[in-house]
């Protein structure tokens, strides 16, 4: 059971006990594994995590911590054609961001391959393994179907000595690469194809990122992963829903190789997060880099966890979001607005309140005393006093958003217009007297106004009240900047399966507005040193972040990380018949 004192045990919140907590509860009681809970987050290092990842990082991190046991993190490798150092980095930076330690429990598949090989030469002893000579396809062609057996190999019947010699040749590195493979003997005709004589290894002369060129025979995944868990000690092995046929082929391992029970590994599957408006193929993920549909694998419109960092997306939301969805049996799809919620809900309490306007239209005001700037007290956030405030520079000359000024407004448009007063937020009461042209284009280059100097702070003396307030910028010290609003990648909630449906490419569906850039921008000037990564709300606009990647002092570059609400909800209502 849990040594640690009740103070210290994380508090497990209301409506979290799960199948999964209750499996580890039950076994607790029954003292299966001695009161121990040891999990494991097993990455395959092909590719960059995205959000689907961090849910399972959540799950397996969180629970090891709400027990007070362990959790590993060990890299799949298996596979080293498509296995780099690169990703290696990328997942450990991940994880780490989210706000997880591994302690000192870093592995490799790799770190046994000696161990997996003996285990392998073990099965051979038995009889339960041989090598056999058909090629790939044959063995495909031979495996059969859900309906109908498979056939043996005529090489299945191999004394056992044939049978190790050719194994410690195939390592030797006699044989060419693909001529031979190693296959558990267990049943052509098991309803489980899973079953059907699995491969165990293979030869492949690929250098390794972690063992090099010590190796020209790897095993397999299915082969490797279940054989791993219990050299680790793992308690309970938690993975996503497309293994759980293969739960009867890691079982059928650990009794061949006669595992302790109980102390083995309990497999646990969970439905898989599927995200909206989005893909979470790795395949697809990396199609969309190669074909330049997005900008890399940190573009900040993919799913993954790098691009979700780059684009302002918090540890703290994406660790509430994957909570709040909890785990089950059935796999469904989430709702992109609520991984949005998630991300408002966290970023309303820390985002410093700043004012940004995106299409500046200039405002004059005439008599306010030319040359004259004044500093002006702004909070930086009212959800958190203690963030304090900042000076803001007043001068007579302003930008203001275009869209706040209607030369005719409609009905219920309450910001600025000819004659009307308005409210500039943390300043005066102004008054629009004019409206300048451009006189070849007729475009509003420039708005005249007035102010009342007793309108400071939002209050005057006859206590007469406006119902609109406007962000702005003073233009002597306004910072220019690049502004990039991000989007939703496709236009449809499910691509990958309206593609099948309609027999058409998924990237078809690709959001042609998922980034629109905005130069020109006009930024409060204490915007000026804000470092990359940071995350600010401009008022009235959305939240933003400072690019990691592309912005400089020379060209600062902020990212919408998300707007105020999700206005994607009121499109969907207005597309639905009626």
């Amino acid at each position: 059971m849990d040594a640690r004192p009740a103070e210290n045990r994380p508090v497990r919140e209301p409506g979290s006990n799960d199948f999964i907590r209750s499996i580890i509860d039950a076994d607790n009681r029954s003292g299966t594994y001695g009161g121990r809970v040891h999990t494991r987050f097993p990455p395959e290092p092909n590719g960059y995590l995205h959000i689907g990842h961090a849910k399972s990082i959540v799950l397996n991190f969180g629970i090891a911590e709400e027990y007070g046991g362990r959790c590993n993190l060990r890299f799949d490798d298996t596979n080293p054609e498509k296995e780099e150092l690169e990703y290696i980095e990328s997942i450990q930076q991940d994880v780490r961001w989210l706000g997880f330690d591994w302690q000192d429990r870093l592995y490799y598949a790799s770190n046994y391959f000696e161990q997996l090989y003996e285990f392998a030469e073990r099965l051979v002893g038995k009889g339960l393994a041989y090598v056999d000579e058909l090629s790939a396809d044959q063995i495909r062609e031979t495996r059969g179907t859900p309906t109908e057996p498979g056939t043996n190999s005529p090489y299945r019947d191999r004394p056992v000595a044939e049978n190790l010699d050719l194994l410690r040749r195939m390592r030797a590195g006699e044989f060419a690469d693909g001529s031979r493979v190693l296959r558990a003997r267990i049943d052509m005709a098991a309803p489980n194809i899973n079953l059907r004589d699995p491969i165990l290894y293979r030869i492949r002369r690929v250098s390794h990122p972690n063992t090099g060129d010590s190796w020209c025979i790897y095993p397999t995944y299915d082969w490797a992963h279940g054989q791993s868990d219990w050299i680790e000690g793992i308690t309970h092995s938690i993975c996503t829903l497309e293994f759980e046929n293969h739960r009867p082929l890691y079982d059928w391992f650990l009794d061949a190789l006669d595992a302790r029970t109980p102390g083995r590994p309990r497999q646990i599957e969970f439905a898989r997060l599927n995200l909206g408006y989005t893909v979470m193929s790795k395949r697809r993920l990396l199609e969309l880099v190669r074909e330049g549909h997005v900008a890399g694998w940190d573009d900040p419109r993919m799913p993954t966890i790098c691009g979700m960092r780059r684009r302002g997306y918090t540890p703290g939301a994406i660790r509430n979001f994957c909570r709040s969805i909890g785990v089950s049996k059935t796999n469904s799809q989430i709702d992109l607005a609520m991984l949005e919620f998630h991300l408002r809900e966290d970023l309303n309490k820390r985002a410093p309140r700043v004012m940004a306007v995106l299409d500046p239209l200039k405002v004059v005001i005439e008599n306010y005393p030319a040359g004259k700037a004044e500093q002006i007290e702004a909070e930086n956030n009212p959800e958190d006093p203690s963030a304090g405030t900042r000076m803001l520079p007043f001068t007579r000359e302003i930008y203001i958003e275009r869209d706040d000024f209607r030369e005719d407004p409609p009905k219920k448009f309450f910001r600025l217009a000819p004659g009307r007063e308005v409210r500039l937020k943390h300043g005066y009461y102004i008054t629009c007297r004019q409206v300048v042209r451009d006189p070849s284009s007729g475009e509003i280059t420039e708005l005249r106004c007035s102010y009342d100097p007793q309108s400071a702070g939002g209050s005057t003396p006859d206590g007469r009240k406006v119902k609109g307030t406007l962000h702005w910028v003073s233009v002597a010290q306004a910072l220019e900047a690049e502004v990039r609003l991000y989007d939703r990648l496709f236009s449809v909630a499910n691509p990958a399966e309206d593609a099948q449906r309609r027999n058409v490419d998924y990237k078809s569906f690709l959001n042609p507005d998922s980034l629109r850039v905005v130069e020109g921008c006009k930024l409060e000037p204490s915007l000026r040193e804000a470092a990359p990564g940071t995350t600010f709300q401009f008022l009235r606009q959305g939240y933003f972040c400072v690019d990691s990647t592309d912005s400089s002092a020379e060209k600062p570059v902020f990212n919408r990380t998300v707007s105020l609400r999700d206005s994607w909800a009121k499109i969907e209502r207005a597309d639905k018949p009626t």
